[in-house]
């Protein structure tokens, strides 16, 4: 057994979508139009995967009310510094500075556009491959 996706009800699924893609390196592999609107999105290894949709029978949870490690997406990224910056610029908010670990990872949270959390992490060792 292996872990396919994690879901997410959201607002915009459409919007949330094309932001990831732009600008984590993830691609839809399957949306449909009509309503929930369920987008599928992968990371750039093509290992991961996270379903968008807006489904009026759940709720929306504002994440942005919550401390960023109640919830997190964790994004492995090989230059802390540029990846913010990138990010930042393309509209996401810093929460909080990096964190210099002593076993020489880097993690940082950001706020994409829409409140949710990222967290940026540089590896000094994989954690897996």
């Amino acid at each position: 057994m292996r872990l396919e996706h994690i879901a997410f009800n959201v607002a915009d699924p459409a919007a949330l979508a094309a932001w990831y893609c732009e600008n984590l390196d993830m691609q839809i592999i399957r949306s449909f139009a009509e309503p929930p609107h369920i987008h599928f999105l992968a990371d750039s290894a093509g290992k991961s995967l996270i379903e968008i949709y807006n489904n009026p029978l759940g709720s929306f949870i504002n994440y942005g009310e919550y401390h960023p490690v109640t919830f997190h997406l964790a994004f492995a990224v090989d230059d802390m510094d540029v990846a913010r910056e990138h990010l930042v610029a393309a509209g996401a908010t810093l929460d909080g500075d990096v964190d210099n670990r002593a076993n020489g990872d880097r993690l940082a949270f950001l706020r994409d556009p829409w409140g949710y959390t990222i967290q940026l992490v540089q590896r000094k060792t994989n954690m897996i491959e």
